[in-house]
């Protein structure tokens, strides 16, 4: 018992109230009014320091239990191995491929297999409908012109999506694909039919589409593509929206700094819905702002930073769903660190010392690359622009020669 919580004590079961300290002990002969009022007063601040400490604790803890990290593994060797290698990497969330992502045909998913997979789902109290989110082949592209092809890619599409159902998995998602053949308004109405029909097919499994870097002539590089492809979905309800940190970067939305990350989530909710976010890639970017470049990087390396993911694992509305990793895939161990480290940013400010301090070191181990990347990108962008105006002045020589002869 402390001395404080024993005057306490004293004084309460004293007769009258009277101060038991009005008749100190031995050895405490010397002890004033005054010195008794200070040490209660500094206990009393100490005791509230704690109280405070362990606030901030429980709400870190809160936070982090709100938050699903993890990363895209691998199910070699049956689909059931992907919750072992993503228990093995501490994570609470997970992306695989239900079967080969490059091949249009692929063995039956056997019940025993299935089974297998439900079951260790349930021994590690993992729940596959609301935190895997499976990824689809990358043949699939359903907006394609091309009747044959289109029909070729949507049975491969539907083939994941009923694997998924058997699998109780509740999150497929896949890329919108490109519309080279066609018109891209076209283009989203054809992907637009193979989704209500897919969901016609189907009960329950939410069809998520990935955002793309707006490289070439690929759907999803502007929220706009988004905005018409839901108006064309009959069922939104069973229809969701991942967005990748890297394609987000590359497609040449500024995520860097706290303002011009709100600005691009108020873009997609005015154009979309924040409430259609179905999941988050989280990667950094090797390449830089507006490069339509897709090239993944490890977190706090690229050019990116630390801030856009201190974010996003500091924003409720992105609390229950899942946050995956899909960077370099080099050791199963790395994922474990981000993960780590994803986890110890959340209830951290931008000025943090240990947001601070982790953004410098990560930045200083990827400057190398950055500065190779950038270099490129630059010599790549002069030479586009000297190709513009060269064009024009051919044109002109051309057209003169010929008004001359």
């Amino acid at each position: 018992m402390t001395s404080t919580l024993k005057r306490k004590i004293d004084q309460e079961t004293s007769p009258e109230g009277t101060d038991s300290t009005s008749h100190p002990k031995k050895g405490n002969e010397n002890t004033t009014p005054e010195k008794r009022s200070s040490k209660r007063l500094a206990a009393a601040r100490e005791s509230k320091s704690k109280a405070d400490k362990e606030e901030e604790s429980t709400q870190k803890t809160v936070l982090e239990m709100s938050k699903f990290l993890g990363a895209h593994i691998s199910a070699a060797g049956g689909v059931f191995n992907a919750v072992t290698n993503m228990l093995n990497i501490n994570a609470t969330c997970c992306a695989f491929f239900v079967k080969s992502q490059r091949k249009w045909v692929s063995p039956e998913l056997t019940e025993d297999v299935a089974e297998k997979f439900r079951k260790a789902c349930a021994d590690a109290k993992f729940d596959a409908k609301k935190h895997a989110l499976v990824h689809g082949s990358y043949l699939i592209n359903m907006a394609n012109a091309d009747e044959t092809k289109r029909e070729q890619a949507f049975n491969c599409f539907l083939d994941d999506l009923k694997r998924c159902e058997r699998l109780g998995v509740g999150l497929y998602n896949f890329h919108p694909g490109s519309y080279a053949s066609c018109e891209k308004s076209q283009a989203l109405k054809n992907l637009a039919d193979c989704i209500n029909r897919a969901h016609e097919a189907t009960e329950n499994v939410t069809i998520v589409t990935e955002n793309m870097a707006g490289q070439g002539q690929c759907l999803g590089g502007v929220f706009d593509d988004f905005a018409e492809l839901k108006s064309l979905i009959k069922d939104t309800s069973r229809w969701r929206v991942c967005l990748d940190t890297c394609h987000t970067f590359a497609a040449g939305f500024d995520i860097r700094t706290q303002e011009t990350y709100e600005q691009v989530i108020q873009e997609f909710d005015e154009k979309v819905g924040v409430e259609f976010v179905g999941g988050w890639h989280l990667n950094d970017s090797k390449a830089p702002l507006g490069s339509n470049r897709d090239l993944h990087e490890h977190i706090g390396l690229g050019f990116l930073g630390l801030e856009p993911f201190r974010l996003i694992v500091n924003d409720p509305r992105w609390d229950g769903i899942p946050l995956v990793l899909e960077t370099p895939a080099e050791k199963p161990e790395m994922w474990a660190k981000e993960i780590e480290l994803l986890t110890a940013m959340i209830g951290k400010k931008a000025d943090d010392p240990f947001v601070v301090e982790k953004n410098t070191e990560l930045q200083a181990r990827g400057a190398s690359s950055r500065k190779s990347m950038q270099e490129q990108f630059d010599k790549k962008a002069a030479a586009a622009a000297k190709k513009r105006t060269r064009t024009p002045r051919k044109r002109a020589t051309k057209k003169a020669k010929k008004e001359e002869s």
